[in-house]
C-alpha cells in the first residue's frame, strides 16, 4: 500500500440500543437488545481504512478511563497507529444509538468528551506527520478550529484532503475551498447548500452549489442508491454494491470514506475511488456495530470482482 493516510477525529464508545421504534419524549419501552463498541467517525474511518490495508495514522485525545482503553485496544487491533493526548481532567467519548430494528436506520447523540478540547496547537504539533500524508482526513466532531488548521497545513503540504462534513454544522467561510473532496449525505448536503436531496437531479444542483465554494469534488452519498461524483467536468452516479441483507447503517458512512482514502492513497482515479467505498460500505451494513463492521481489503476485492 502506497502513501500514509493521516486522520484527525474523534473516538467515541457507541452504546447501542435496538428497539422497534424511538421512544416518545418521557417514555419509556423496552429494547431488543445493547451493545457496547468502539466508535466515533474519524476512528472508525482509521479503523476502516486501515483494515483495508493503510498506513494509517489518526490524531485525537482522550481521558484516562475504560473507554480509552477500548480505544487503544481498538487501534491495535486494526493496526492503526495512534497520535494521541491522554489527559486526566476529561472523560473519553461516548455517543448513544438508537437502531430501528426493521430498518437497520439509525438516530444519534455524541458527547465527545476529551476529544472536544482538540486545538489548533494540538495540530501544529503534529504538522509535519500530516504533511508527510498522500491523504488527509478529517470530520466535524471535533473542534472546527483544528479541522481548519489541519486541512490548511496539508493543503500547503500537497496533501489530498478529504471532509467528512458530519455532523452536519455550519463552517467558517474559506473551509470547503481547502477540500480536494467533501462527502456529505443527503441531509448534510441540504445544511451545506440548502438543497432537498430526493434524486440524482437534486444531488447534482446541491454538488455544485458545493463546488462553487472552491471544492475540487462533492462526493453525494445516496444510501442505497450509490454516491454521485461530481466535478466542473465529470458527473457520475456510483451505484451501490448489495452485499446481503442490512443489518445497521450506522457505520457505512465511515467505511465509505476510508475506502476513499485507502484508494486514493494508492492511486486510483477518484471515480473508481467512489466505487471502492462503495463496496466497504455495502460489506459494512450487513454487519452490527461501527469499527467491528468495517471489511478487509480481500473482502472488498471479492465483492468488487463478483460485481463487474
Amino acid at each position: 500500500m502506497a502513501g500514509k493516510i493521516v486522520i484527525l477525529g474523534v473516538f467515541v464508545a457507541d452504546t447501542a440500543y435496538r428497539a422497534d421504534r424511538p421512544p416518545r419524549m418521557g417514555e419509556t419501552i423496552l429494547g431488543n437488545s445493547f451493545a457496547l463498541g468502539p466508535g466515533g467517525k474519524g476512528s472508525n474511518q482509521a479503523v476502516a481504512a486501515a483494515r483495508l490495508g493503510a498506513d494509517v495514522a489518526f490524531l485525537s485525545r482522550l481521558g484516562r478511563d475504560p473507554f480509552a482503553d477500548m480505544a487503544l485496544r481498538t487501534w491495535e487491533a486494526a493496526g492503526v497507529t495512534p497520535v494521541v493526548t491522554q489527559s486526566d481532567e476529561s472523560y473519553t467519548g461516548a455517543a448513544y444509538i438508537f437502531v430501528e430494528e426493521a430498518t437497520g436506520n439509525n438516530a444519534i447523540i455524541i458527547c465527545p468528551g476529551a476529544a472536544a478540547t482538540i486545538s489548533s496547537a494540538d495540530v501544529e504539533a503534529n504538522a509535519e506527520l500530516i504533511g508527510s500524508a498522500v491523504v488527509f482526513v478529517t470530520q466535524l466532531e471535533q473542534p472546527i478550529e483544528a479541522a481548519v488548521r489541519a486541512l490548511e497545513i496539508a493543503r500547503e503540504a500537497g496533501v489530498r484532503t478529504i471532509l467528512n462534513p458530519a455532523p452536519a454544522n455550519s463552517l467558517p467561510d474559506g473551509m470547503l475551498a481547502l477540500c480536494d473532496f467533501v462527502t456529505p449525505n443527503e441531509s448534510e448536503t441540504e445544511g451545506l447548500t440548502g438543497v432537498e436531496v430526493n434524486s440524482a437531479d437534486d444531488a447534482r444542483r446541491a454538488a455544485d452549489v458545493i463546488l462553487s465554494k472552491g471544492v475540487g469534488a462533492a462526493v453525494i452519498t445516496l444510501g442505497e442508491n450509490g454516491a454521485l461524483f461530481h466535478t466542473q467536468g465529470l458527473s457520475e452516479l456510483v451505484p451501490a454494491f448489495d452485499a446481503g441483507p442490512v443489518a445497521e447503517t450506522t457505520g457505512a458512512g465511515d467505511a465509505f470514506n476510508g475506502g476513499i482514502a485507502v484508494a486514493l492513497a494508492r492511486g486510483d482515479d477518484p471515480v473508481t475511488a467512489v466505487r471502492f467505498g462503495c463496496a466497504a460500505a455495502g460489506i459494512s451494513v450487513t454487519r452490527p456495530g461501527t469499527a467491528p463492521s468495517m471489511p478487509t481489503l480481500a473482502e472488498v476485492e471479492d465483492l468488487l470482482r463478483r460485481s463487474r
